[in-house]
Parts: C-alpha cells; structure tokens; sequence
C-alpha cells in the first residue's frame, strides 16, 4: 500500500483524482445541498407544441448522486430558480428546513446563477455582513443574504463545515467576469468563518463549452450524466480539502454531539 497516496500532495491540483469511491468525502455522514435547479436535479421538457417545461427531479441531483456514491445521507435543501434571499426571506421556513432533526455536519452552497444573472441582484462585499448579528445584513446584496444562510445554521450547529462552490466558466466573457467576481466573494466569505472551503469549479472544472454542453447539458441544464459528473467532481474537490487540511475534519464524528476532544481542533 502507497499511503502516501492518501496524503496531500503539493504539486496536485483538486481535480486531478476522482476517486471511484468518493474519497474522503465518505466521512461526512450528514449533507445539506443548498441551491438551485442544478442542485436540484432539474430536467428541461419541451413538447411537440413548444410548451417547455421546468422538472426538479431530486433523485438525480448531483447531491442525491454523491449520497449514494458516500453513504451518506444527503438533504435537497434546493429549488428551481432559488436565490439566497427567497431562501432566506421564505423558503427554507416554508420547507422546515431550520427544522433541528435535519441538521448535518456539512453543507454544500451552490447559489448565485438566479441571484446575479436572472435577478439582476448587486454582489456587494463583506462589508454588507455583519458577523454579530446576522439580521442586520445588507439585504440588498447577495454578499449579505448568502451569508445570513451560512450564520444562521451556524447558530444551531456551531461546527459544521461549509463548502462554497463556485459557478463554472462558459468561455463568455461577460459571464465569466460574473463568475470570477462572484468566486472572488465567496473566498472573501470564506475567510470570515473557521470551517468554510471554496470549492472553485471556475479555476478548476472544465469550460462549458459546445463539447461539453453536447455531452452533459438538455437544453439550458444538465442531462442525468452531467448531474453525476457533478457529483463526482465534489466529492474529489471535498476529498482534495480533506487531505489537505487534516487537522480541520479530525473531529468531524463529534460534530452535532455533545463532546470533543479538546487537544484536537474544534
């Protein structure tokens, strides 16, 4: 056995492994998915009158893909056309989500398409979190509620680890410089909280270019393989994080619980 293969390695990129397994990633045995329709699992129909038709199917959402890779189970906090303020103005109230029998370990956030391309919303900075009282947010920038989503789980399970997935590139240019700005927050956001990950699939996931739309997309969203190449491209980048920060997942079975071990990172 090659342990070393299990280390971190400084020359690797997070995309490199894919493990067949998912890694890592396995030791998580509770997952929150907060997103969209592509967190969803959402299919495009287009019938023969040119009705189209808009199908969140969560079985073959990227998460539910990553719980049966894992083990784990894993939670569609998502919707069609979510953006982080209906999320927190309504829609995880309305879907019971801040319900504590449905606390996990770790969550993956996947916003920021509805709320910057369709909605139009201001990105805003850190500065439009207040890290005291996450109900004086700036409400008018997606900096400030996609934050409050973070602070407010944060309120009933203090040590959950958050992973922050960017959007991936087009080869647009005036899309990707929406993408990279908003790649640029969540490492700013990042920074604000002890255990939160970007997950840049911008740098490191392939372009969505013809080729890949051809192999992966149905129409404006993915088809059933693209939602499983997701899935295995998070797992990898959760496993990449992993190993790299070791220290930071030692504890991770104590999250939720009512112990720790106090010579360990907590």
């Amino acid at each position: 056995m090659d342990i070393t293969k299990y280390y971190a390695n400084p020359c690797e990129k997070p995309l490199d492994s894919i493990p067949a397994d998912g890694g890592f990633a396995g030791i998580f045995r509770t997952i929150g998915c907060i997103g969209d329709s592509l967190s969803s699992g959402e299919f495009e129909s287009l019938d023969e009158a040119g009705n189209r038709g808009y199908h969140d199917m969560f079985e073959y959402s990227w998460g539910q893909y990553l719980g049966r890779l894992i083990g784990a189970k894993v939670y569609n906090f998502s919707r069609g056309g979510m953006t982080a303020k209906e999320y927190m103005e309504s829609f995880a109230e309305s879907k019971d989500f801040w319900n504590p029998d449905k606390l996990c370990q770790c969550y993956i956030l996947a916003l920021g398409v509805n709320d910057l391309f369709g909605r139009k919303m201001p990105l805003g900075t850190t500065d439009d979190i207040c890290l005291e009282d996450y109900t004086k947010n700036n409400t008018e920038t997606f900096a400030g509620w996609y934050a409050q989503i973070i602070q407010r789980l944060l309120t009933m399970q203090p040590k959950a680890r958050f992973f922050l997935m960017t959007m991936l590139h087009s080869g647009d240019a005036a899309h990707d410089e929406v993408v990279d700005a908003h790649a640029a927050l969540l490492y700013d956001i990042a920074k604000l909280f002890d255990f939160a990950y970007v997950m840049d699939m911008a740098k490191y996931a392939p372009v969505q270019d013809a080729e890949y739309r051809r192999n992966f997309y149905l129409a404006g969203h993915l088809n059933a393989a693209g939602y499983l190449l997701t899935s295995r491209m998070t797992a990898a980048y959760m496993d990449y994080i992993i190993r790299n920060n070791p220290e930071d997942f030692a504890q991770v079975g104590f999250i939720g619980g009512e112990v720790h071990n106090c010579q360990a990172k907590w």
